[in-house]
């Protein structure tokens, strides 16, 4: 394996995908934000003054997905068919865990999910932190990848 983002002399340059032939791709990322039980369940039920934390969360996610190329800087712009993101809770810890799904038909599709679920942990924060500035964003990671050149790739 070669890092693709840099020519043969070491300049950083956006990669020619324009060979690539259009398949279906999926990948899921995945994110936990934690936080006090208090804030917790001010989202759960709904009280928060600011609206459906976890709404408004899911469309900046969405949001976010469909501008990834305006943020990563040699990402390329794809046309996503579909991104969908669930929070479910965290176990015995306060908080969320944030999986969004994009699905493109052409290039690589893993900087959708990754963006997505940052900027969903980001908008909670936004959202909550006039009552929780303590809460924690962590285990930002791809959890499963399918279709393209490379094929299919799991986290172990």
């Amino acid at each position: 394996n070669k890092l693709t983002h840099f020519d043969s002399s070491g300049q950083a340059h956006m990669v020619d995908v324009s060979d690539k032939a259009s398949t279906h791709r999926v990948a899921i990322a995945t994110g936990c934000i934690q936080m006090n039980p208090n804030t917790y369940e001010l989202i759960e039920s709904g009280g928060h003054k600011k609206g459906d934390v976890l709404g408004i969360a899911r469309i900046a996610g969405i949001q976010a997905a469909k501008k990834t190329a305006d943020l990563i800087p040699l990402c390329h712009p794809i046309a996503l068919t579909h991104v969908s993101i669930d929070f479910n809770p965290i176990g015995q810890v306060t908080g969320f865990i944030v999986k969004p799904e994009p699905k493109p038909p052409a290039t690589g599709v893993e900087m959708e999910a990754l963006t997505a679920t940052q900027i969903a942990l980001l908008t909670i924060y936004d959202m909550c932190k006039a009552v929780d500035r303590g809460m924690v964003m962590s285990d930002i990671k791809l959890l499963e990848k399918s279709g393209g050149k490379s094929g299919d790739w799991k986290a172990s």
